[in-house]
């Protein structure tokens, strides 16, 4: 389980990292962070909400007799003053027991998840995964994590902080970009000394930008998706200028992301043309894929 500040993952698998059959992925929207996650609390409604959604997995594992259980907690739980509290309630509601992670824990995670989609090569890869309270960035590949650091900018964060008028206005977004020079500085250290070949962008965000792009992108089939030049230019660029009516009305944009997707945007273009990357990938791994492949490897 990948309990996320927006969205709680259940995967449940049989098999070997290197050939896995799921039995059960859900992905419910929790919006755990919602209204609270630059308080650094879990409000009622989304605590109750993570609460009957951990009831519901605790089910689904016990129904499919599942015997090696994890539950990762990020940025929400690990920085809610009420954290203690949810996961007090889940371990005698639903009989799970979480464990958070820090930063650099989650990104050794995700690491781990798209080295096992098989596409990281013998050149350095910068991976980017954007949450909804922190965004991890790992540069490595096939071979060896070179170097990570998880940055608490998630888009539930930035989207509270930056975009409170739709569309987002070019004021807001100066104020993001600047937000995000001055806080990115280790990022940029990094990649000046270790250079990377291209970004891959982790889940998330990155998927919904596929399927703008491509009808025929199978998010149920495909790890992997190579964007064209100019294309991720195009539709970030394209969500960036849209309404909020027009996001909701786009079969591609799932509920929970037709907010967030903004800000999401805005940090992806921002990195591309920072960094000056222009070969971008989606790897549909992540965390769960990686705690995963710690699981099966521990289990072997």
């Amino acid at each position: 389980m990948d309990l996320g500040t927006n969205t709680f993952h259940l995967l449940i698998a049989e098999g070997d990292i290197n050939n896995f059959r799921e039995v059960i992925h859900e992905h419910i929207a929790v919006k755990l962070g919602e209204g609270g996650i630059n308080k650094g609390m879990i409000l009622p409604a989304p605590f109750e909400r993570g609460l009957a959604t951990m009831k519901q997995f605790s089910k689904q594992i016990s129904d499919n007799n599942t015997h090696n259980i994890k539950a990762i907690a990020t940025s929400a739980l690990r920085n809610a003053s009420n954290g203690k509290e949810f996961i007090e309630r889940v371990k005698t509601e639903a009989g799970i027991d979480i464990e958070i992670v820090d930063g650099n824990r989650e990104a050794s995670f995700i690491y781990s998840g798209v080295k096992a989609s098989g596409l990281l090569s013998d050149r350095n890869s910068l991976i980017m995964d954007i949450g909804g309270g922190s965004v991890e960035f790992i540069i490595g590949n096939r071979s060896e994590l070179i170097w990570k650091q998880s940055f608490e900018i998630g888009a539930a964060r930035l989207m509270e902080r930056f975009h409170h008028t739709d569309p987002i206005p070019p004021a807001s977004i100066e104020a993001l970009n600047l937000y995000l020079e001055n806080t990115l500085t280790d990022l940029f250290k990094a990649v000046e000394q270790i250079p990377v070949n291209d970004l891959i962008g982790s889940s998330g965000a990155f998927e919904t930008f596929a399927e703008m792009i491509d009808d025929s992108f199978d998010l149920k089939k495909d790890k992997t998706y190579h964007f064209e030049n100019g294309d991720l230019t195009r539709i970030t660029s394209l969500i960036i200028r849209s309404t909020h009516s027009e996001r909701e009305g786009n079969k591609h944009i799932i509920p929970v992301r037709v907010d967030m997707i903004v800000v999401a945007s805005l940090i992806t273009r921002y990195i591309m043309q920072k960094l000056n990357l222009n070969k971008v990938v989606l790897c549909t791994y992540s965390l769960k894929e990686g705690v995963l492949a710690e699981m099966m490897s521990v289990s072997v």
